[in-house]
C-alpha cells in the first residue's frame, strides 16, 4: 500500500499531499514521516501481521501512521473516535492488538479494556520525531529521509497477500465485525476506482469523513494515485463546510445525502465565487433529486458521480463521470477487471432485467471477516465457474442489457406486506419526491407495528400520507406517519432504522 506513496514521492516530491486544520505537507514530507512511525513501530515491538488499533481524530499524523503501519507489515485498524466503550470492548478482544494509539485524554479510558500498551499520540509524536517541541502540528523537525531504515535486516518481505487493514462495521451482527483487507485487494480497488474517477495533479480532495470508514480511507489512496491534495475536513465545524470547500479551492467532494443535504443548503446563503468543484462523488444511499438540483445550481458544471458499494470489496460499481445523465436509475457499470452477476435464490443467473442478489467476483473481494469463519463462509463462497472467491452482498438490484447496475435494495431493506414484495428505498424516494419533505426513512413492519414513515417536514403527517397515495400503489402506501425533528442518523450518514423502530415501539402511535 505504500508503494502508492512512494511512486508519487517519485513524481511530484513538492506536491502538497495532505492539509487539515494545523498545516500541510507535501509528499516527501509525508513519506519521511511515514517511515519514522515504521522505525518507532519497530521499537516498540511491533511485527509483522500484529494488530496495531488507533482511535484518533483523521489528520496527518494518522496517516503517516498509517503508511508507517503498511511499511512495517503490520495490520492498521482504525476505529471510530465516536466509538463506545460497549462496542470498543468487543472490538479490542476480537482485534487482538499488539498496540493501540489514542488521544492522550483517552488513555486511562481505553486501558481497562485491552492488555494491550495503550500510547497517547503526543507521546507517540514525540518518539516518531524524536522531539518534544510542538513545531508544526507536533512535527518538530524532518526525521530522516534514510529509506534503508524501512526494515531491519532480519524482516522478511512483505507480500501482497499479507493483511494491511482491518476495517470494522456495523450491519448483521450485534457487535461490529472487521473485514479483512490484504494489500493487493486494497490497491487493486485504488487503481480501478482511480481508472473511473480520474483524479488529478491539480485535485483538492475535500474530505468530510473519517479513516474508520473506508469511504474516507481509500480518498488517502486515490489522492496518492491522482497526485492530488486531500483536506482533511471531518474535524471542520458544519456551518463553515463551504466557505473551507472555497478557502482551500475544493475540486472533488465525497459525500452521502445528509452531507450533500447540508451543503446544498449552506451552499445557499453563501454569496460570491463558490468553491470549483468539479466532481461530487457519492455513496450510501441514493440523492433525492432536489439535493442534485441544489448542488447543480451551487456549483455549476460540477458532475455527481453515483457510485455503489460495500467494504467487502469496496467498490462495486461506479456511473463514469461524463455518463452523469444517462441511465438516471441506474448506480454504474462494474469496476474494471470486476464482475457483477445476479443471482436468484438458488444461485442461479437471472434473465437481464430481472432483480435478484447481487454477486461480485474480481481481485477486489475481500478473503472475509477477521475471526468469524461462519460469517465469512455465508459471505464469501467459491465461483464455482471461475476458481476464486465470489461476495454475496445481500444487496437486490438488476443489470441492464450493457451490463449497468440497478439497485433495489438491501436484503433489510427488502419486505412483504400485503402480499406485495416492497423495498424501504422506492418509499423513501417516493416521500422525498413532497415539497417540504427534508428527509425520509421507512421502517418495516415488526410485530404489531405496521409500516411506518418517519420524516423531517413542516408538513402534517396526514398530508404526507395523501400526497405518498398520489406516488405508490396502495399496499404501499404506509399507515403511519411520524414527523421527527431531526433524523437520526448512523456514523456513515445512513438512515439509523433501528433506532428508529425503537422509538416507534416503545412510544404510542
Amino acid at each position: 500500500m505504500h508503494d502508492l506513496l512512494d511512486d508519487a514521492v517519485d513524481e511530484t516530491p513538492d506536491g502538497c499531499a495532505l492539509r487539515d486544520a494545523a498545516g500541510t505537507w507535501n509528499y516527501r514530507r509525508l513519506a519521511r514521516y511515514s517511515r519514522a512511525a515504521e522505525r518507532w513501530l519497530r521499537e516498540r515491538g511491533v511485527e509483522r501481521g500484529d494488530r496495531v488499533v488507533v482511535q484518533l481524530p483523521t489528520t496527518r499524523e494518522l496517516v503517516a501512521l498509517f503508511f508507517g503501519a503498511s511499511r512495517r507489515g503490520a495490520v492498521f485498524v482504525p476505529l471510530n473516535p465516536a466509538m463506545k466503550e460497549f462496542h470498543l470492548r468487543s472490538v479490542l478482544e476480537n482485534a487482538g492488538p499488539q498496540l493501540v494509539v489514542t488521544a492522550d485524554d483517552a488513555t486511562a479510558r481505553l486501558g481497562p479494556l485491552t492488555p494491550a500498551p495503550v500510547v497517547g499520540l503526543d507521546t507517540a509524536w514525540a518518539g516518531i520525531t524524536g522531539h518534544d517541541d510542538d513545531g508544526d502540528s507536533r512535527g518538530g523537525p524532518e526525521p530522516s529521509a534514510d529509506p534503508a531504515a524501512d526494515t531491519a535486516p532480519d524482516d522478511a518481505p512483505l507480500t501482497s497477500e499479507d493483511i494491511a487493514v482491518l476495517i470494522y462495521t456495523s450491519g448483521s451482527t450485534a457487535a461490529p465485525k472487521a473485514v479483512i483487507g490484504p494489500h493487493a485487494q486494497v490497491t487493486f480497488a485504488s487503481a480501478a476506482i482511480q481508472a473511473e474517477l480520474d483524479y488529478r495533479p491539480g485535485d483538492v480532495v475535500f474530505c468530510r469523513f473519517p479513516m474508520s470508514w473506508d469511504y474516507g480511507l481509500y480518498k488517502v489512496l486515490l489522492s496518492c494515485l491522482g497526485r492530488s491534495e486531500l483536506v482533511l475536513a471531518d474535524a471542520e465545524s458544519d456551518l463553515r463546510l463551504v466557505q473551507r470547500m472555497r478557502e482551500v479551492g475544493a475540486t472533488v467532494v465525497p459525500i452521502v445525502p445528509s452531507l450533500a443535504t447540508m451543503i446544498a443548503t449552506l451552499a445557499r446563503r453563501e454569496t460570491g465565487e463558490p468553491a470549483p468543484v468539479r466532481m461530487f462523488t457519492n455513496t450510501g444511499a441514493a440523492l433525492p433529486q432536489a439535493t442534485i438540483d441544489a448542488l447543480r445550481e451551487a456549483f455549476p458544471g460540477a458532475r455527481i458521480v453515483r457510485q455503489f458499494g460495500q467494504t467487502e470489496c469496496k467498490r462495486i460499481a461506479v456511473m463514469p463521470p461524463d455518463e452523469e445523465f444517462a441511465r438516471p436509475g441506474a448506480v454504474g457499470r462494474p469496476l474494471p477487471g470486476t464482475r457483477v452477476d445476479i443471482l436468484d435464490p438458488d444461485g442461479q443467473p437471472v434473465p437481464t432485467g430481472r432483480t435478484g442478489e447481487i454477486t461480485v467476483t474480481g481481485p477486489h473481494v475481500m478473503p472475509g471477516y477477521w475471526r468469524a469463519p461462519e460469517l465469512t463462509a455465508r459471505t464469501f463462497r467459491t465461483d464455482a465457474a471461475a476458481g476464486g472467491l465470489r461476495l454475496h452482498t445481500g444487496d437486490y438490484g438488476r443489470l441492464d442489457e450493457d451490463g449497468y447496475l440497478y439497485f433495489d435494495g438491501r436484503r433489510d431493506d427488502m419486505f412483504k406486506r400485503k402480499g406485495i414484495r416492497m423495498s424501504t428505498l422506492e418509499i423513501e424516494a417516493a416521500a422525498l419526491d413532497i415539497p417540504g419533505v427534508r428527509a425520509a426513512a421507512a421502517v418495516p413492519p415488526a410485530g404489531d407495528r405496521d409500516l411506518t414513515l418517519c420524516v423531517e417536514t413542516d408538513l402534517a403527517p396526514a398530508a404526507v400520507l395523501r400526497e405518498l397515495s398520489r406516488r405508490l400503489e396502495p399496499a404501499k402506501v404506509p399507515a403511519h406517519c411520524r414527523v421527527v425533528d431531526v433524523m437520526p442518523l448512523t456514523q456513515h450518514g445512513k438512515n439509523a432504522r433501528r433506532e428508529l423502530a425503537a422509538m416507534l415501539d416503545g412510544s404510542p402511535r
